[in-house]
């Protein structure tokens, strides 16, 4: 299903639980288990989206749908740097952020980076189960 590019990460995560209340509306009522997968759902697409954001060059594009697999989302930017993780070194007290890729790289059962013409897409695979 693709969406009309979001404003921010917060309109990413409404179009995401629409989806999910809409589509697969038995997750959402499932109880603590499936609290936690909506919850991991929401904190990829957030991160993804805060990351094109905030290191890509702006949100070019957004996607999301259900498959057999799970919750595909496709986050699109305009910068073909590859994403990083932060190493641990500088990290401690009072550091902010730099943990966003390691989180969806946690989350994600699959991640995949396409680089293109413009910038990049990155395509997250989120486990429903």
């Amino acid at each position: 299903m693709t969406t009309p590019v979001p404003e921010n990460a917060a309109a990413a995560r409404d179009a995401v639980m629409r989806l999910l209340t809409s589509q697969f509306c038995g997750l959402v009522s499932e109880g603590l288990a499936a609290d936690v997968v909506v919850a991991d759902a929401l904190l990829v697409t957030s991160e993804l989206v805060t990351n094109a954001v905030r290191h890509g060059g702006g949100l070019t594009g957004f996607a999301a749908e259900l498959t057999d697999e799970g919750l595909r989302l496709v986050v699109a930017d305009a910068s073909p740097d590859l994403p990083v993780a932060s190493d641990s070194e500088g990290s401690g007290v009072g550091r902010v952020g730099g943990y966003g890729w390691v989180l969806v790289s946690r989350l994600a059962k699959q991640v995949s980076v396409s680089v293109h013409p413009g910038g990049k897409s990155v395509v997250a695979l989120i486990s429903l189960t």
